[in-house]
């Protein structure tokens, strides 16, 4: 009984705590949810003023922007009032001066009229008086300008030729200084040996034996060689040694060389002929490639056409006079490359058109044409620039210079050239030459005598007193040099001498 009156105890005691605990939780909560409610009442209040105050700045910050703008808009109505005040009164200056300027029309149309009607009365003057004239002077007005041009006219060739006189000296005198100083200079700076380098056309061999080896049976052995470099070879007596006779110096250059490898091999006969010809071309078109390659690298040119290059390396086996062409043409080079530094221009474009304006002397092709103007056609053929292919052209005064380069290598051309111990010339070649340059003077009208000195750079001309004057002696003197210089080729240049002198004789007895 005890026991269940425990237990009752114990639920009823279980029951009322557990009304008492919810009772207590139901406060608890209804104390939460207020104070919840009135925390989100202060955090609305909160951002609702946050929120005021941000439409406020907003609002602030518009009315700046507007007002900013308002007075832009209104300076830019100002500025557009100002100017077209201007434009308006500009256009009241504008009318104003396009009536002035009919109202001067006007005048100078009343003045043209006017002096329309003098012209026409002077003219008819005018005519009055040439009437009277020609009736005074018994000469119409034609016969009488006639006179008068060629009595003017022969005032005007002796004025003309001492102005021409009085300008020759002043140029001398201010110019011929300076030219001095930089062809000098020019000269000095490229200093080469004066040795001449000729292409070989004998061939010495150590004894006469080798002869008869060389012709072998029957000459089959020197026909073979002939046929295969195309070279005379010339066995005679002459001791120890051979001529080689061909007008080409490459080939000639072949056959030394193959005659050489024959020679010191020891085995001759038309095969080996052949095939040791065959070898030695081959080593010679190589050996002409890599002396145009060496000779431009060494002068700093690039960007040559290689049929370009294959010419320059031909030059070697050319000459001029005794010159060796490829060194003619190095030094030429190198004095237009320094005159051309000198006077202000490019020094690589003069020294392309000095190493490049004897090509025309080594061309495969062998026209009917000046080698200047040969090489000429090369220069455009394989793309090299105008002013280089006119300077190449024009260095003998073929066709007209166009550039400046041009006279620079005529002149470099000429110094490398007439340098002493460059050239030799040939005698009957300088005689012809200086009986040309006589007989070019003598031709002319009041010469009596012409004497061609210091190895044909000087021509002395006489002239009769009694039919040259004193001016034409200068006008003479020019002719001749002209003439000279378009119909006679020379090394360096030629200075020509007009005397003309009066002699009176008499005898005391």
């Amino acid at each position: 009984m005890e026991i269940v009156i425990g237990i009752v105890g114990l639920l009823i005691g279980a029951v009322v705590a557990w009304y008492v605990t919810g009772q207590m939780a139901n406060s608890r909560a209804k104390k939460i949810v207020s104070d919840a409610e009135k925390e989100a009442e202060v955090i609305k209040k909160n951002k609702l003023l946050e929120a005021k105050e941000e439409v406020l700045s907003m609002k602030a910050e518009a009315e700046k922007q507007i007002g900013s703008r308002t007075s832009k808009i209104q300076s830019t109505e100002n500025r557009l009032k100002q100017r077209e005040m201007q434009i308006n009164q500009k256009q009241e200056e504008l009318n104003k001066k396009s009536s002035e300027l009919d109202e001067v029309r006007a005048n100078l149309e009343s003045q043209r009229a006017a002096l329309e009607k003098r012209n026409q009365e002077l003219e008819k003057l005018h005519q009055q008086s040439l009437v009277k004239l020609e009736t005074i002077s018994g000469f119409s007005a034609q016969e009488a300008k006639e006179q008068l041009v060629e009595s003017l006219k022969d005032e005007a060739k002796a004025s003309a030729q001492l102005y021409i006189d009085e300008i020759v000296e002043e140029a001398k005198m201010t110019a011929n200084k300076e030219a001095k100083r930089i062809v000098i200079q020019t000269i000095q700076r490229v200093a080469t040996e004066t040795s001449i380098e000729n292409a070989v056309t004998v061939f010495h061999i150590d004894s006469d034996e080798v002869k008869g080896r060389i012709i072998g049976r029957e000459g089959r052995n020197i026909r073979a060689l002939e046929a295969a470099t195309g070279v005379e070879i010339i066995v005679d007596d002459t001791p120890e040694a051979i001529v080689l006779s061909a007008f080409d110096p490459v080939r000639r250059e072949i056959a030394r060389l193959s005659l050489h490898q024959l020679v010191a091999d020891g085995r001759i006969h038309p095969a080996r002929i052949e095939e040791v010809v065959s070898k030695v071309t081959k080593q010679i078109e190589e050996e002409i490639v890599e002396t145009g390659k060496r000779t431009a690298i060494d002068l700093g040119i690039h960007g040559l056409h290689p049929e370009l290059i294959r010419l320059i390396g031909k030059m070697k086996y050319r000459s001029s006079y005794g010159q060796n062409l490829l060194q003619h043409s190095r030094e030429t080079a190198n004095l237009c490359a320094i005159m051309a530094a000198e006077l202000g221009l490019n020094p690589k474009k003069a020294k392309r058109a000095g190493l490049l304006h004897d090509i025309g002397k080594v061309s495969d092709d062998e026209p009917e044409l000046p080698h200047a103007i040969l090489g000429m056609k090369l220069a455009e053929k394989y793309k090299e620039k105008p002013d280089i292919c006119n300077a190449i052209g024009a260095h003998h005064d073929e066709i007209e210079m166009t550039s400046l380069l041009a006279p620079i290598v005529q002149v470099c051309d000429a110094i490398s050239g007439a340098r002493p111990g460059a050239r030799r010339e040939i005698v009957e070649a300088y005689i012809k030459r200086l009986n040309d340059l006589e007989n070019l003077a003598l031709s002319y009208p009041g010469v009596v005598k012409t004497y061609a000195i210091q190895a044909g750079r000087e021509l002395r001309v006489i002239v009769g007193a009694d039919k040259i004057d004193d001016a034409e002696t200068e006008k003479l003197s020019s002719e001749i040099a002209r003439k000279i210089q378009t119909e006679m080729t020379y090394p360096g240049q030629v200075k020509i001498t007009v005397i003309r002198e009066t002699r009176a004789v008499s005898f005391a007895k």
